[in-house]
């Protein structure tokens, strides 16, 4: 599925993939954000093999008339306030769907999969 925004010049078709990089390297670029937790394991196991970065790592993107709605699945680094860490989050997926894509979110989903000790 995509995202259709009709223009007067014409139709743009926003990929998923597309919508769910933006969401994860605006997840990942918040303080207290240490990675995304996988969704797929089976794919994202395999672009770990490959070697491939994968911001899109634990967003899921569901559509429906009125919108769209964001599921973002974290890893937060011990020590941080996460509800503090998840509103942040929220906010700059918000923010980076709004200016990059034009899109606006129905509702940002925030996931904490998991708590990572730094050394």
């Amino acid at each position: 599925m995509a995202v259709k925004i009709k223009t007067k010049y014409g139709l743009i078709d926003i990929d998923n993939n597309v919508i769910a990089t933006v969401v994860g390297g605006a997840a990942t670029d918040n303080f207290g954000v240490v990675g995304m937790a996988s969704k797929n394991q089976i794919r994202d196991n395999v672009n770990d093999i490959l070697k491939k970065d994968n911001y899109s790592r634990g967003v899921v993107i569901t559509q429906d008339d009125n919108g769209i709605s964001v599921e973002v699945n974290i890893i937060v680094s011990f020590g941080t306030k996460i509800s503090e860490v998840c509103k942040n989050v929220q906010s700059k997926v918000k923010y980076n769907l709004e200016t990059m894509l034009g899109i606006s979110a129905n509702a940002v989903n925030i996931i904490v999969q998991g708590v990572r000790v730094l050394d």
